[in-house]
């Protein structure tokens, strides 16, 4: 009788295993391919910006968010502002760093437009500020096209 009972529950226990082992592999076929589930804002990790810019002009107006590493978002054009981004970038430098004060800044003026960019890039916070007021801040904006717009090419055909 002892051994009648380790072979019941042999028994029972592979019937259990293959039953089991058989549901999931038919109900996996029957949901068709996998995918993966879409990324969600708060899942990405890495390079994200939120761009506003106003008083830039019609078209060039709005709240943009920017991801890069891949390049995404509703920036109009996110490749070319990563890419700008990634160019800027260097080791012991601050891409968005304002102009240092006392500077020699020619006396132009570039128009109205500001600009506020928030996020993180390249793993550390950015919350700056730009605006066009003299030589050196229009440079700054400038260095950053197509992030920021391009103000410079209006009116050029």
């Amino acid at each position: 009788m002892l051994q009648a009972i380790p072979r019941a529950l042999v028994a029972a226990t592979a019937a259990t295993a293959a039953a089991f082992s058989v549901v999931p592999a038919v109900a996996y076929a029957a949901a068709g391919p996998l995918a993966p589930p879409p990324v969600r804002d708060e899942d990405r990790g890495g390079d994200h910006l939120v761009v506003t810019v106003r008083h830039a002009g019609e078209g060039r107006d709005g709240t943009y968010e920017l991801y890069c590493h891949p390049a995404s978002g509703t920036h109009p054009d996110a490749a070319g502002a990563c890419a700008a981004l990634d160019r800027g970038t260097r080791w012991g430098t601050d891409v968005f760093a304002p102009v240092p004060d006392g500077g020699m800044c020619t006396m132009q003026y570039g128009g109205p437009a500001t600009a506020h960019v928030t996020g993180t890039w390249a793993g550390r916070p950015v919350d700056a500020v730009y605006d066009r007021g003299d030589g050196c801040r229009i440079a700054r904006w400038n260095r950053l096209v197509p992030l920021l717009p391009d103000l410079d090419s209006r009116g050029r055909p």
